[in-house]
């Protein structure tokens, strides 16, 4: 499900849940542990956040979301939240090495970390929950605006567009485009520069950057998390998700 890999004082933290990496409960929750116990641990001075094969994250399993009922959403949710808000406020440097494909949640774990590098070549990147038909859970939507130029955030959520490397770098959704075979070294270079400072100083300062979107992030999460699981699963939502569905297996 995760694999881990010291490089020195660097930890790669590899997505490997079947073929497409997609969320479900088990994988936020192993994501979120291993990103607690890395934030603890006082060797470990950076995290590098990668994935397996030409896929990085592929988002929600949605085949596992309707399956599950409203009784899974409800646990989802939480997870997601969970997972995601980690990573955002990892005290230590993280960067996304992006190997492929970060849909939707995959796309969302990526802007939550504070560098963010993609593979050159046919990746897709971007939050299409709306195509899907989901609405955000309002603490994701406080990490992207924290993440996103806001010239191009509502643009990005509201039209779900998929962006090609080189639209997603114009965008703001990644920092740098990388040749596929030097991503992972390239990335451990990100992270050991931004590791060069004393770790509590770099945790005071990102502390200070990010805990204000963080602290709305979770209160947001708890307030609205009723009506998200609510929205999720109401008939409108699953319907069109069973759609979607629908119409990528059948191509």
């Amino acid at each position: 499900m995760l694999q881990l890999e010291a490089r020195g004082p660097v930890t790669i933290l590899r997505l490997a849940h079947g073929k497409a990496s997609a969320m479900d409960i088990e994988l936020l929750e192993a994501l979120r542990g291993a990103l607690h116990q890395l934030g603890a641990d006082p060797s470990v001075r950076a995290v590098v956040l990668t994935g397996t094969g030409s896929i990085f994250c592929a988002g929600v399993d949605l085949k596992r979301l309707l399956a599950g009922g409203s009784a899974y959403v409800e646990r989802f949710l939480p997870a997601l939240d969970g997972a995601v808000l980690e990573l955002f406020g990892c005290d230590k440097p993280v960067v996304a090495a992006a190997n492929g494909h970060a849909i939707a949640g995959g796309c969302i774990l990526v802007e939550a970390c504070d560098a963010r590098l993609l593979a050159a070549g046919g990746a897709r990147i971007g939050v299409p929950e709306l195509k899907v038909g989901v609405p955000f859970p309002a603490g994701i939507v406080e990490v992207l605006r924290f993440a996103l130029p806001s010239r191009h955030a509502s643009d990005l959520l509201l039209r779900g567009r998929l962006c090609t490397p080189d639209e997603a770098l114009a965008r703001g959704l990644v920092d740098e485009i990388v040749p596929p075979g030097q991503l992972v070294e390239r990335a451990l270079e990100v992270a050991l520069d931004l590791a060069s400072p004393p770790p509590a100083a770099f945790a005071a300062t990102k502390r200070r950057l990010r805990g204000p979107a963080r602290e709305q992030a979770e209160r947001l999460s708890r307030e609205t998390r009723a009506a998200t699981v609510a929205l999720w699963n109401s008939a409108e939502v699953q319907a069109a998700v069973s759609a979607y569905v629908g119409q990528t297996l059948a191509r």
